[in-house]
């Protein structure tokens, strides 16, 4: 396939190979498991002002994302909050409401590259601090091969206990990458990775093609200084709107480590504490009047 993101067709000879693409403001548009706010408050597992205080997390993440401590306190936070929410409850939210909310956010330049991989042969994995109950279902609508998420304990009644068990994030990212590489059978040297931000630097250094996408300032700093490529996607485009060689339905991913991302979706709470202050609070402020009067008539 011609053009900027063209890749050459890998030889059947050679070792296998994958790439594998972080999720939020990678591939597509928003954070995933913020997006899903609205949908866990008409389901009852949230209240309205933890929607509100969601909606100026998604614009901080927006606006320039999470550094490492605020990912931090963002673990800590969804751990509490999720503790007794029903497994089967989150996963039938997001099936009913995967198309309306995702599939109108994914990059057109994203879905270009996915399909450009699976056409040179390599995997598709999808490596993602949210959990499965989000992550997996996106990771099927993408037609992604595998998924590498968020784990946290369920309990004997099919509910969260508020531990977590497995948290993909920062250098466990990379761990899980060279653990599948080795069950896979993967030439990381020959593999991709792509990502959004800083604290996906070890899954980027592990791999033989990295790229930067849509980088936060502390990565386009690291990119500069590796000589790493960086891309800008900003198309985000309806996947039946695209060609039809884009796989629907898509191939069923396999996942690799699963869990409740989807608890992050109100971890705004977090980040509205600790980055209430200077110019982004002011203009946060403004846009949650308008929110607040459109949440009251929910």
């Amino acid at each position: 396939m011609a053009g900027t993101y063209a890749l050459l067709v890998d030889n059947h000879s050679l070792p296998r190979a994958a790439a594998f693409f972080d999720l939020d403001k990678t591939v597509i548009a928003k954070s995933s498991t913020l997006t899903f706010s609205k949908s866990f408050y008409q389901g009852g597992l949230i209240n309205r002002r933890a929607v509100l205080r969601t909606a100026y997390a998604q614009f901080v993440f927006l606006a320039g994302g999470a550094d490492h401590d605020q990912m931090e306190r963002m673990r800590e936070y969804l751990s509490a909050l999720c503790k007794g929410w029903n497994v089967q409850q989150v996963k039938e939210i997001v099936a009913e409401t995967l198309h309306d909310l995702i599939d109108p956010i994914i990059y057109d330049e994203a879905a270009s590259l996915i399909e450009e991989h699976h056409t040179a042969g390599r995997d598709v994995v999808i490596v993602s601090t949210s959990g499965a109950e989000v992550v997996e279902p996106i990771g099927e609508l993408l037609g992604a091969d595998r998924v590498v998420a968020t784990r946290m304990v369920v309990g004997d009644d099919g509910c969260f206990t508020g531990e977590v068990e497995y948290y993909a994030y920062g250098p466990t990212k990379a761990e899980a990458i060279k653990e599948l590489a080795e069950s896979e059978g993967y030439d990381l040297s020959r593999c991709y990775a792509y990502s959004d931000s800083v604290t996906d630097v070890p899954m980027l250094e592990s791999v033989g093609h990295p790229y930067a996408v849509n980088p936060d300032r502390a990565l386009r700093r690291e990119a500069n200084t590796r000589e790493w490529p960086v891309l800008v996607f900003n198309r985000p485009v309806r996947l039946k709107q695209r060609l039809p060689a884009f796989p629907m339905p898509p191939r069923p991913a396999l996942v690799a480590a699963a869990a409740v991302g989807a608890a992050a979706a109100t971890a705004g709470l977090v980040w509205y504490a600790s980055r209430r202050r200077g110019a982004a609070a002011q203009a946060a402020a403004t846009a949650l009047d308008g929110l607040a009067h459109r949440f009251a008539r929910i």
